[in-house]
C-alpha cells in the first residue's frame, strides 16, 4: 500500500496537483514517525528495567575489597559471595561455607544446590551437578564462599545458552502476514480498476488528462492510507493498556498477536509457580495431618515436631521477609506460622553443634543444649532418616515405629509431587563427641514427615481454565521432576491425574516426524533442556498452531525466540529472557497473560472494524466514481472532495474505532485461525454489498438533483456519501448487537469524532470562505433533510444485516466464531 501511495503522490506531484501529493507523503511520514516513536518507548523502557536488574559484584584485588559493575570482571579475578547476591559470572569456587545457590534460571529446578571446593571427578558432567561451579544468572541463597572467575560474557553457561538465540529468527506475526496480503490483493485490484476506468473514459471521447486525475483520485480513494497509521495506533493504545495491566510491549505487533495464539508454552518455576518452597503438609508418625487447633500444637508429638522446624536450620527471619535456603525457609515460616518465635527458642535452646548436609548421608543434625541435656534434631530424605531410628514420638512419648506405613505415607507424599523430609530426635544427657557422625545420628526417635512444595500462584488456575475457555490450550514445560510437574500441573487443572508427562529424554529420542504426531496429546514436559523446548515449540508450529512461550530462566530464552511470542516474567526473568521475548510480563503473574489476551483479541476486533468501515467508504466512493460514467452521469465527485472524504471522513471516525470496547464473549470464542484472511467471516461480502448500497444511494441523489435542475447536485452527493459514512461508523461499532441495545454506550472518542465530522462537512457546505475551496454551494433545507434521509439508508442497511446474522441467516461460519 506505501509502495502505491508513494507512487500515487510521485504522479500528483508531476502533474501539478500539490496538496494531494504533500498530504500523502504527510501520512506516510507520521505513520513512519508513530511507530517509531512507540517502539522507541518500549525500548527505553525495557533497557530501564534491564539497568535496574544489572546486579554488581564484590572483588577481592590486591588484598582490597572492591564493588565494580559485573561487566568489568575479568577471568582471574576473585569475587565474593554472600546469601542475596547473584553470581556476576562463572566461578570456581575456592572456599565454602554453607553456600547453596539457586539454579533454578538455568536448570528449571526450584531446589537450591549445595555448593564446595571440592573437586569433580569426570568430564561430562551434567551442568546440574557442578557442585564447585557457580554460574553466571544464578543467586546465593544462603551461607558463603569465594569464587575464582572462569569465564565471562558469551563464554558462561548462561552465553552458551544465549547463543542460541542466534540461530532462532522472529516469525511474522498473524497481523503481518494479513496486512501484507491485503495490501498486495488490494494494490493489484487498485490498479485493475483505475486502469478499467481509464481505458472507459478514453474510448467516452473524455480528455486523456482528466481521466488521468481521475484515476489518480480513484487510487486514491481505494487504498486506506490511513491503515498503517490507525494500526499503529490501535496497537499503541493497546501497548499503554497493557501496561496498567502490568504487562510491557517490546514489540507492537506482539499486542494483536497474543489474541491469535491457540498454544501457551509456560515453564513452571516462577511462572506457575510462586519459585520458594512452602511446607504443604506435616505428618506424625501415626500418620495425622497436623492440627489446626492451638491446644494440640502444645502437646506431643507436634510440640517436638514444631520446634525441629523452627530451630533446627539456618533461615532467619527479617522483618517481613525470611532469609535463607529456600527449603529451610519454608520449614521456619511454617513454625513461625503456628505460633514459634525462633530467637526465643533459641536462647532455650542454644545451638552447640551440627553435622551439616552431606549429599552422600543426605541428611544434617544440630545439637541444643537444654536444661535437661542435649537434644539432637536430623532431618534429611526419608529413605536415609528411617532405617536409623529405633521408635516413633507419640502423644506420650517415645514409642514402636511401623517402618513400612511411614516409608509408603513418605511414597505417597512423593508421588503427590511433594519433596519429603523426616524429621527426627534424639535426646542425651551429655554433648557427644561431633567427629562420631554415625553415634550421634543412630537410635533416633522418629518425629514426623515435612511435604515440601513449590506452590501454584493464585491466579494461576483461574488463568489456567479461562484459556481453556477461549480455546487456548496451556502446556508446561520445565526442566523440575516428572512427579512435581504432574502434580502442579494437576493443581492447576492444566492436565488430569494420570496425563502423560514427556521427560527431556523422551523428547530427545523421537524424530522430529513423531514428535509432530504427539505434540499436541501431551500436556506436560519435564525435564527438558533449551533445544528440546525449542523443538516442542516448532512441532506446534509445523501443525499450523500460533504458539506463545512465557518463561523467565536463562533456560526458556532460546523457545521465546522461537515462538510466536514470547512473554518473559520482569521481576524475576533474567535479561536474556527479557530480551528474547515480545513481552514482558511485570508482576510476573501468569494470570497478567489473561489480561493480554483479552487486549489482543479486542485490538484485532477494532482493527477489523477499522478496515471494515474503511474499505466498505473507498467500496461506496469506488463505485459511486466508476459507475456514474458507464450509466451516462458525469463524474460526481471532484479530487478535493475524495481527498477531504479521506482525510476526515475515513481518518477520524476510523481511527476513533480502535477505542472501542471488547465484543460481549471474546473470551468465549476460540482463537481466529491461523490461516484466515483479514476478510473472513463476511467482511468482503460486506465491503462489497455496502459499497454498492452507498454508491446506489448517491447516484439515485445525483440522477434526481440533476433531474430537478439543481446546481447543488455535486454538494448534494458529496454530502450524502460523507453522512452514510458517518452512519456506517456509527452501526459499525458493534459486531454482531444492534447499536440500540448494545450493552456498552459509544466511546466518547467515536462520539466526538462522528460529531467534529458532522460538523466539518456542514462548514464545506455553509461556510462562504470554504464554498469556492471544495466547489460547495449551500443547501436549502428540503435538500439537507433529503440528504440526511437518503444517508440514513446505510445506517438501516446495516442494522439489517446484523438482524440477519444473529438468526443464522447470513454468513454463518462468523457467527460460529464471533
Amino acid at each position: 500500500m506505501i509502495v502505491v501511495l508513494l507512487a500515487a503522490a510521485a504522479i500528483a506531484g508531476a502533474l501539478g496537483d500539490a496538496v494531494d501529493s504533500i498530504v500523502i507523503l504527510a501520512i506516510v511520514l507520521l505513520n513512519a514517525m508513530m511507530g517509531f516513536a512507540q517502539e522507541f518507548r518500549a525500548e527505553r523502557a525495557i533497557a530501564a528495567l534491564r539497568r535496574m536488574a544489572a546486579p554488581g559484584a564484590t572483588v577481592i584485588r590486591q588484598t582490597q575489597i572492591q564493588r565494580i559493575p559485573s561487566d568489568e570482571l575479568v577471568p582471574g579475578d576473585l569475587v565474593v559471595l554472600e546469601a542475596g547476591g547473584a553470581v556476576p559470572a562463572d566461578l570456581r569456587i575456592t572456599e565454602a561455607i554453607q553456600l547453596h545457590t539457586d539454579e533454578s534460571a538455568l536448570t528449571g529446578e526450584s531446589e537450591a544446590v549445595e555448593k564446595t571446593s571440592d573437586p569433580i571427578a569426570g568430564t561430562r558432567v551434567p551442568l546440574g551437578d557442578r557442585h564447585n561451579l557457580a554460574f553466571k544468572g544464578t543467586t546465593i541463597t544462603s551461607g558463603r564462599g569465594t569464587g575464582v572467575v572462569i569465564a565471562t560474557g558469551m563464554q558462561t553457561e548462561l552465553g552458551r545458552i544465549a547463543s542460541l538465540l542466534g540461530k532462532e529468527g522472529a516469525p511474522r506475526t498473524p497481523l503481518q502476514r494479513r496486512l501484507a496480503a491485503f495490501g498486495r490483493s488490494l494494490a493489484l485490484a487498485v490498479l485493475a480498476i483505475c486502469g478499467v476506468l481509464f481505458v472507459v473514459g478514453l474510448l467516452r471521447g473524455e480528455p486523456p488528462l482528466r481521466m488521468l486525475l481521475t484515476s489518480i483520485s480513484l487510487a486514491v480513494a481505494a487504498i486506506p492510507e490511513a491503515l498503517p497509521a490507525v494500526v499503529s495506533v490501535a496497537l499503541a493504545l493497546g501497548a499503554r493498556t497493557m501496561v496498567r495491566h502490568r504487562a510491557l510491549v517490546r514489540r507492537l505487533p506482539a499486542v494483536e498477536t497474543l489474541g491469535s495464539v491457540t498454544y501457551i508454552c509456560s515453564d513452571k518455576t516462577g511462572t506457575l509457580t510462586e519459585n520458594r518452597m512452602r511446607a504443604e503438609e506435616i505428618r506424625c508418625a501415626a500418620g495425622e495431618i497436623l492440627p489446626s487447633d492451638d491446644a494440640s500444637l502444645q502437646k506431643e508429638p507436634w510440640r517436638t515436631l514444631l520446634l525441629a522446624l523452627a530451630i533446627s536450620n539456618d533461615a532467619r527471619a527479617e522483618a517481613e521477609n525470611t532469609l535463607g535456603d529456600p527449603t529451610e525457609v519454608a520449614l521456619l515460616e511454617a513454625a513461625r506460622a503456628r505460633g514459634l518465635d525462633k530467637p526465643a527458642l533459641e536462647e532455650l535452646w542454644p545451638r552447640i553443634g551440627e553435622l551439616p548436609f552431606d549429599a552422600a548421608r543426605a541428611r544434617m543434625t544440630t545439637l541444643h543444649a537444654g536444661t535437661e541435656g542435649v537434644l539432637c534434631l536430623t532431618k534429611g530424605a526419608p529413605e536415609s532418616v528411617l532405617p536409623r531410628c529405633t521408635s516413633a514420638l507419640a502423644a506420650d512419648g517415645p514409642g514402636p515405629i511401623d517402618h513400612a506405613a511411614l516409608e509408603k505415607d513418605a511414597w505417597e507424599m512423593a508421588a503427590r509431587g511433594l519433596r519429603v523430609l523426616a524429621m527426627a530426635m534424639r535426646s542425651r544427657e551429655a554433648p557427644p563427641d561431633h567427629r562420631d557422625v554415625e553415634e550421634i545420628e543412630s537410635e533416633l526417635v522418629f518425629v514426623g514427615l515435612v511435604g515440601l512444595l513449590d506452590p501454584p500462584r493464585a491466579r494461576a488456575r483461574e488463568a489456567v481454565g479461562l484459556c481453556r475457555t477461549a480455546g487456548i490450550t496451556p502446556v508446561m514445560n520445565t526442566g523440575d521432576h516428572p512427579a512435581t510437574a504432574r502434580a502442579i500441573a494437576h493443581r492447576l487443572d492444566l492436565a488430569s491425574e494420570g496425563a502423560t508427562v514427556l521427560s527431556g529424554p523422551e523428547v530427545e529420542a523421537l524424530s522430529d516426524h513423531e514428535l509432530r504426531r504427539v505434540v499436541d496429546e501431551v500436556p506436560v514436559y519435564a525435564r527438558v533442556a533449551p533445544e528440546q523446548k525449542i523443538r516442542i515449540v516448532a512441532a506446534l508450529q509445523d501443525r499450523g498452531e500460533f504458539v506463545a512461550m512465557t518463561g523467565d530462566g536463562v533456560n526458556d530464552a532460546p523457545a521465546l525466540q522461537r515462538a510466536d511470542i514470547g512473554v518473559a516474567m520482569g521481576v524475576t526473568g533474567t535479561d536474556v529472557a527479557k530480551e528474547a521475548s515480545d513481552m514482558v510480563l511485570l508482576d510476573d503473574d501468569f494470570a497478567t497473560i489473561v489480561e493480554a489476551i483479552r487486549e489482543g483479541r479486542r485490538i484485532f476486533d477494532n482493527i477489523r472494524k477499522f478496515v471494515k468501515y474503511t474499505m466498505t467508504s473507498n467500496s461506496g466512493e469506488i463505485w459511486t466514481i466508476f459507475l456514474a460514467p458507464l450509466v451516462g452521469l458525469p463524474i460526481p465527485l471532484l479530487p478535493i472532495h475524495i481527498l477531504w472524504i479521506n482525510l476526515v471522513t475515513d481518518g477520524l471516525p476510523g481511527l476513533a474505532l480502535t477505542a472501542e470496547g471488547e465484543e460481549e464473549g471474546i473470551m468465549e470464542r476460540p482463537p481466529r485461525a491461523p490461516d484466515e484472511s483479514l476478510f473472513a467471516h463476511g467482511l468482503w461480502q460486506h465491503v462489497l454489498w455496502v459499497g454498492l448500497l452507498m454508491g446506489a444511494v448517491c447516484l439515485m441523489t445525483q440522477a434526481w438533483a440533476l433531474h430537478q435542475g439543481r446546481d447543488s447536485w455535486q454538494t448534494m452527493v458529496f454530502t450524502v456519501l460523507t453522512l452514510s459514512q458517518l452512519g456506517h461508523a456509527w452501526a459499525g461499532r458493534v459486531e454482531r448487537s444492534s447499536v440500540f441495545r448494545a450493552r456498552r454506550p459509544m466511546n466518547r472518542v467515536l462520539a466526538a469524532a462522528l460529531g467534529f465530522t458532522f460538523a466539518m462537512q456542514m462548514a464545506t457546505v455553509y461556510a462562504p470562505v470554504l464554498n469556492p475551496i471544495f466547489h460547495t454551494v449551500p443547501l436549502t433545507a428540503a435538500e439537507l433533510g433529503l440528504c440526511l434521509a437518503l444517508s440514513s439508508v446505510v445506517f438501516f442497511g446495516v442494522e439489517l444485516e446484523k438482524w440477519a446474522i444473529r438468526r443464522g441467516w447470513l454468513y454463518a461460519r462468523r457467527a460460529a466464531a464471533v
